[in-house]
């Protein structure tokens, strides 16, 4: 039983990144009487704008995290991005508190050397060839050995920062040094990754719940240096795909353990199925469903985080998303073509709000269904071009 918010008796959720995908985890917990509150970086993110309470700190630095857990003893304390000092979410768990899904999982995504080593090494899921660098000459090596073109990532950034594919040896300098703008963490350590040649890349989103494990059905996407450009729901797969898929995402999601929704991304290749990376949360790409399923993948994800049953998910109908992103630095900007984004049928369009624009980030996003994904692409792709950024208004 739950008492309403701002009471005594109040279940609180508190949020550990408050961009747009933590906005709306924090209506739908709200939407089941849940107190909530956000914490992020800088003042006036997203989730902030909705949320009970907020805090704005350095989400890297572990003592200024505890003592907002110390103050708001929250029931439930949920990442929403991979850049936290997750060593002090595993000591809280350690001592109590309910850490969605688990400090450990938190922990383990965050670093991509650490859920490479799990999904490769441990659980022997196939994957793309990889090696690690601390050096411009270690990647000099590992870059020998994969040969080119290979894919170069920091060992921890958020929306593809830091992410190229290198394809030749005098690009190495240009990509090294990229990696490290982009990298989150005071770690210089990169992840150097052969070259996939695949059919597709999609997210498989893996619900853990009450009612066991589930899944929604695959997203397709594209991605630009790293970070996702458009998705869609249901991405054509043959029924020996989507098994391997799922047997995939269950073991490594099995392993990571605890409730709530998985973005278990992989690609499809001629000789199968392969992960790439898993995070313990919704996923970008999963914006889709807010469009195209009865439960969208924060629905999901809260309901799955509050112990609640989800006996099914439902695809009510085939749609896409896409993306509006800036192409500066602005803290002066109004977004425009609004009307006419949603002038094209079975359109939404979501405005995030964020306070500033930077060169990449993600500012809204157009939501089409229709008869077919390909359909859905298309509408969602017209309604994004009509909108558009003025920067410094007069």
């Amino acid at each position: 039983m739950y008492g309403s918010p701002l009471t005594s008796n109040a279940r609180k959720l508190l949020l550990l990144g408050s961009g747009e995908l933590g906005k709306e985890v924090a209506l739908e917990a709200q939407r089941l009487g849940i107190e909530t509150i956000a914490v992020d970086r800088y003042d006036h993110a997203p989730a902030m704008q909705v949320a009970h309470r907020s805090y704005t700190t350095d989400m890297l630095d572990g003592s200024a995290i505890r003592r907002i857990i110390d103050r708001e003893r929250p029931d439930f304390i949920v990442p929403e991005i991979e850049a936290i000092a997750t060593e002090t979410l595993v000591e809280l768990e350690k001592e109590g508190h309910r850490v969605i899904p688990t400090a450990r999982a938190a922990r383990l995504t965050m670093d991509r050397e650490g859920i490479r080593r799990l999904a490769a090494e441990t659980l022997r899921l196939p994957t793309a060839s990889y090696r690690f660098a601390d050096s411009l000459d270690e990647l000099r090596l590992a870059a020998a050995e994969l040969g080119f073109p290979c894919v170069i990532k920091p060992i921890m950034s958020s929306s593809g920062k830091g992410q190229s594919v290198c394809r030749s040896e005098a690009e190495l300098d240009s990509c090294w040094n990229y990696a490290m703008e982009g990298g989150r963490a005071k770690k210089q350590r990169i992840i150097v990754e052969g070259f996939v040649t695949f059919e597709s890349e999609i997210t498989l989103l893996t619900v853990r719940s009450v009612s066991g494990t589930a899944y929604c059905p695959p997203i397709g996407h594209v991605q630009k240096d790293g970070d996702y450009i458009e998705s869609w729901q249901p991405h054509e797969m043959t029924e020996q795909q989507i098994a391997q898929a799922e047997a995939i995402a269950l073991k490594i999601t099995n392993e990571l353990g605890g409730y709530g929704i998985y973005g278990v991304e992989l690609f499809i290749t001629q000789e199968g199925v392969l992960f790439s990376e898993v995070s313990p949360r919704p996923h970008d790409t999963g914006m889709v469903t807010m469009a195209t399923q009865d439960l969208s993948e924060f629905a999901l994800h809260v309901r799955a985080v509050l112990g609640f049953p989800i006996p099914s998910i439902r695809l009510l109908s085939p749609g896409a998303s896409h993306t509006l992103k800036a192409d500066r630095d602005a803290a002066d900007f109004r977004i425009g073509g609004i009307e006419e984004a949603l002038s094209v049928p079975n359109t939404q369009v979501r405005i995030f709000g964020k306070p500033e624009t930077k060169p990449g980030r993600r500012m809204a996003v157009a939501l089409s269904t229709a008869a077919s994904a390909e359909q859905a692409r298309d509408t969602a792709g017209r309604a994004a071009q009509a909108l558009y950024i003025e920067y410094n208004p007069k």
